[in-house]
C-alpha cells in the first residue's frame, strides 16, 4: 500500500533531507575532499617515526623514489607525517622529500634525452645524488649505489659553491676565482637520467689503449672496428681526450685512432689532432664509400673560430683516416661527384706511431 504525504510533511522531508545533503558535502570537503599533496623519498631508506621526538618509536620504512602521500606538516617545517604506499603512517624528515615538480622535472630529464648516443660507460665511486641540473644546490631525487654502473651522455661544468669563511676578509680583498666543477648527465640500469659529479665516478676505458693517455684525461672511447689477428678479433678505437682539470670550455681538445698492426702485434697511432675544440655527442657507425666497401665512420662536432658548431666526419680504412666531404666540400671538388663509385676524401690525414 503506497503512502501519500501531506503537502506540509513533503515540504518538511524535502527540507531535512537538504539539510543532511548540506552537512555530508562539508564533511567530505574538511577531510577526505581535499585534493591529495604526494611526494618522493630522496634518500636510500627513511624509517616513519609515531611522534617528532628525539625518543620514538619506528612505525615503518621508505625507500628512494617511493610515492608518499603527505598527511600534516609540523609547526616549524621539519617534519611531515606521510602515508607510505603499504599504509604505514609516520613521520620523517622534510629535506628527505621530493616535492611532485621535482619527481616530474626528473621524468622530463629522461625522456628528453631517451634517445641521446651513448658516449661511455661508467662506475660510481660511491653511493651519491643524482641532481636535476648540474650543481651541488640543485634538486636531487635518486640515489646511486656504489659500484654501480653507468651510461655517460653529456658532460657540463658549474662553479662550485663557496664554503664558508672561505669569502674575502675583508671588502678590499680581490675576490676569489670561481673553482669549477665537472658533471655528466647520466643515466643507470633503471633508465633513470640525471647529473652527476665528474669526480665521483670512473669512466671504464681499455687498458690496452688508456695507457697512451699521457697524462691526458680521457673523456671517451668509442670502438670503431675489428682486425682479425690469427682468429682474434682485436677492436680498434677512436680516443677523446682532453686537459686534466675541471672546467675545460670544450668536451675534448684531442682525438686519437689507434689501430692494430697484425705484424708487429700491438697499437698504433693512425690519426692524432690536437688543439680541437670539440663538443658531445660523438656518432660512431658504418657508411658504404663505392669501391672501398663498407667502412667504419666517426663525426665529430667541432666549434669554429667564430664560434660556430660544425659537425665532421672521418672514415677508417685499414690503418689510415681520411676526412669525408661535406654536400658543400663535394660540390666544390675538382672530382666530379657524378663519377660512378666516387667518394672523394679529403686526402689522409696525419699518421703518427707509437
Amino acid at each position: 500500500m503506497n503512502t501519500i504525504l501531506a503537502p506540509g510533511k513533503l515540504r518538511c522531508c524535502t527540507a531535512l533531507f537538504l539539510l543532511l545533503a548540506l552537512i555530508a558535502i562539508a564533511g567530505c570537503q574538511g577531510s577526505g575532499g581535499r585534493q591529495a599533496e604526494h611526494g618522493y623519498v630522496a634518500a636510500v631508506q627513511v624509517s616513519l617515526r609515531d611522534r617528532v621526538a628525539p625518543v620514538f618509536d619506528k612505525t615503518g620504512t621508505v625507500s628512494n623514489a617511493e610515492r608518499v602521500e603527505i598527511l600534516e606538516r609540523s609547526k616549524n617545517g621539519r617534519f611531515v607525517r606521510v602515508r607510505s604506499p603499504r599504509n604505514e603512517e609516520g613521520w620523517m624528515e622534510q629535506r628527505y622529500l621530493a616535492s611532485q615538480a621535482v619527481f616530474d622535472l626528473f621524468q622530463k630529464i629522461s625522456a628528453d634525452n631517451t634517445g641521446w648516443p651513448v658516449q661511455g660507460h661508467a662506475t660510481t665511486r660511491a653511493s651519491l645524488n643524482m641532481h636535476a641540473e648540474p650543481g651541488r644546490e640543485s634538486p636531487a631525487l635518486y640515489q646511486l649505489k656504489e659500484g654501480e654502473k653507468l651510461e655517460l651522455l653529456k658532460r657540463a661544468s658549474s662553479e662550485k659553491p663557496l664554503v664558508r669563511g672561505s669569502e674575502p676578509a675583508a671588502p678590499t680583498a680581490p675576490p676569489l676565482a670561481p673553482v669549477l666543477e665537472d658533471w655528466w648527465l647520466v643515466r643507470d640500469s633503471a633508465q633513470h637520467a640525471g647529473w652527476v659529479l665528474g669526480r665521483m665516478i670512473d669512466l671504464e676505458a681499455p687498458i690496452e689503449v688508456a695507457q697512451y693517455a699521457e697524462g691526458q684525461r680521457i673523456v671517451a672511447c668509442f670502438l670503431l672496428d675489428q682486425v682479425d689477428d690469427a682468429g682474434k678479433s682485436v677492436p680498434q678505437y677512436v680516443m677523446l681526450l682532453n686537459e686534466p682539470k675541471d672546467g675545460n670550455p670544450a668536451d675534448f681538445n684531442q682525438v686519437r685512432v689507434f689501430t692494430w698492426n697484425v705484424k708487429r702485434d700491438r697499437y698504433e697511432t693512425a690519426y692524432r689532432q690536437r688543439k680541437l675544440a670539440g663538443m658531445l655527442p660523438v656518432r660512431t657507425g658504418f657508411q658504404e664509400f663505392g669501391k672501398e666497401g663498407k667502412l667504419p665512420i666517426f663525426t665529430l662536432l667541432l666549434k669554429g673560430p667564430t664560434g660556430e658548431i660544425q659537425p665532421v666526419t672521418y672514415k677508417l680504412n685499414g690503418a689510415m683516416v681520411h676526412r669525408v666531404l661535406s654536400p658543400e666540400e663535394l660540390a666544390k671538388s675538382p672530382v666530379k661527384a657524378s663519377t660512378p663509385g666516387k667518394t672523394p676524401a679529403a686526402g689522409p690525414l696525419p699518421r703518427a706511431r707509437e
